[in-house]
């Protein structure tokens, strides 16, 4: 089984990968210590992207995190990416599929994109408005 590292490595290749396929030029920071991930260059404007990994949450919800946490010195840190970042692009392994968020339209913590429900409410965020075919929303 991969480490969170590989994981994480996996996920951001195969959204690098998708964004080029699409017909994006796509930048990688150099080094391990910028806020994001990719940037990504849609001819009108740049994109700073933070690739995330999803997991199944419930049968019906897949969740991500929308922070990072850091151990430094023994001391336990956990920044979230508002201001700092673009969006988030978030892969599913479980269907390959990627999904797209803002991130201001991002929780501060962990998000929760649902496939199905008996109701519908605002407060639900709906997978299939955020996934990624192509363009960028």
């Amino acid at each position: 089984m991969a480490n969170t590292k590989d994981a994480g490595d996996e996920t951001e290749a195969k959204i690098l990968s998708r964004l080029i396929a699409s017909g994006y030029s796509v930048s990688v920071p150099f080094g391990d210590n910028d806020k994001y991930d990719l940037v990504v260059d849609d001819d009108d404007e740049l994109h700073r992207v933070q690739c995330k990994t999803a997991w199944q949450n419930k049968d019906e919800t897949i969740r991500f995190n929308t922070h990072s946490q850091t151990t430094k010195d023994g001391d336990y840190h956990e920044r979230t990416y508002h201001g700092e970042i673009d969006a988030f692009v978030v892969r599913y392994p479980e269907t390959e599929t990627l999904y797209w968020i803002r991130v201001e339209e991002a929780t501060r913590q962990k998000m929760e994109l649902r496939f199905e429900a008996e109701i519908d409410h605002p407060s639900i965020n709906w997978a299939e408005e955020y996934e990624f075919t192509g363009g960028i929303p």
